[in-house]
């Protein structure tokens, strides 16, 4: 992680991700930035956490143990459509092949990104996503240079 970071104060994130040590290390990543973030090792316990707990963006493996992140992003959206919000999502898998990626995208994940993943590059991914594009001069960026770097859905 570089040394500035990008503020993602009242910024509100759900991390599903069946392995502790990637929970343990972006909660602290965000954490560290001003975000709120709960974490949930399953799909199952990621709805059940949004029945009181209203995330911005929803970051999420794509295999998880009791179902994957496709239908885990159809359910939230769902949940989210019927309290008049949208949900924004980023799949974060060890999957490196197209044809995952091509299915999360269609299946409605407006970013994929293949683990190991660089933490400041995720900070930047989650505030671009989230639309905190004024601080993007932390990272050395302009706008411009974004627009070539990520196509964001």
């Amino acid at each position: 992680m570089s040394n500035q970071s990008i503020s993602l104060k009242g910024l509100r994130l759900l991390l599903v991700d069946d392995d502790l040590d990637t929970r343990i290390l972006l909660t602290y990543l965000f954490e560290l930035d001003g975000a709120e973030i709960i974490t949930a090792a399953s799909a199952g316990e990621a709805i059940a956490i949004m029945s009181f707990f209203k995330p911005d963006i929803l970051i999420s493996d794509i295999y998880l143990p009791d179902e994957d992140g496709y239908s885990l992003l159809l359910k939230a959206r769902n949940l989210e459509a019927k309290r008049g919000r949208k949900i924004l999502a980023i799949a974060l898998t060890a999957s490196v092949f197209d044809e995952d990626r091509n299915r999360a995208l269609l299946a409605g994940y407006d970013i994929y990104r293949c683990k190991p993943i660089d933490l400041d590059e995720l900070a930047f991914i989650v505030a671009r996503l989230a639309g905190i594009d004024n601080r993007l001069e932390i990272l050395g960026c302009n706008k411009t240079e974004v627009g070539k770097q990520e196509s964001f859905n």
